[in-house]
């Protein structure tokens, strides 16, 4: 009988724990949670057009990324806005010379993520099948943060479950530009800035 007790004792546990763990999972482990987030963004909103200091995330790692890049940052310059672009104000190759691997990441980290928490917005080139793992980190630190998050994408690729995008990644964005044209793109974010504050 004491054994039959303590089985029923442990079931009865095990569906408990089940219940919560599902209620968590759905968003009702947490009654609070829906309104921290939607506190959280509507305090963002509310910063749209205070601070013009923009961090462009995204990768650079060869000259087609690099021309978009000036290409999309020109554009923001021109609007106005104060645009930190870690290929033209990051740390010269002449700084880098002669240094370790630890002192070269310590380095660019310490460089780029302060860069970051120092910009009101961040500017995200999420192309790619999985989008600059840099670019996701920065992304994080600013949305963390409470920075205001915008992306951009230009290209076909999917992530999961038909969706052209990673929702991590979309979830934190205020707005996403998108077009498979690159030039039309450009014209989009131009026209879209020339009667919205990021």
């Amino acid at each position: 009988m004491k054994r039959m007790t303590e089985m029923i004792g442990t079931l009865v546990l095990c569906a408990v724990m089940l219940f919560s763990f599902t209620a968590f999972a759905n968003g009702s482990g947490d009654v609070n949670s829906n309104y921290a987030e939607d506190a959280y963004k509507a305090k963002i909103m509310k910063n749209i057009g205070h601070g013009k200091k923009v961090y462009f995330a995204g990768p650079m790692f060869n000259q087609a990324e690099k021309d978009y890049n000036l290409k999309i940052t020109k554009v923001l310059e021109d609007y106005g806005y104060q645009v930190f672009l870690p290929q033209r104000d990051g740390i010269e190759a002449a700084r880098l010379e002669g240094k370790t691997e630890e002192e070269l990441i310590r380095m660019i980290f310490e460089l780029d993520a302060g860069q970051v928490k120092k910009a009101d917005i961040i500017f995200m080139n999420i192309d790619g099948r999985a989008p600059d793992e840099g670019a996701c980190v920065e992304l994080g630190i600013a949305y963390g943060i409470g920075k205001r998050c915008y992306g951009f994408k230009t290209d076909a690729h999917s992530v999961e479950m038909g969706l052209d995008m990673n929702p991590m990644i979309s979830g934190c964005m205020i707005k996403i530009f998108k077009n498979f044209d690159g030039d039309k793109m450009i014209e989009e974010l131009k026209q879209y800035l020339s009667v919205n504050k990021l």
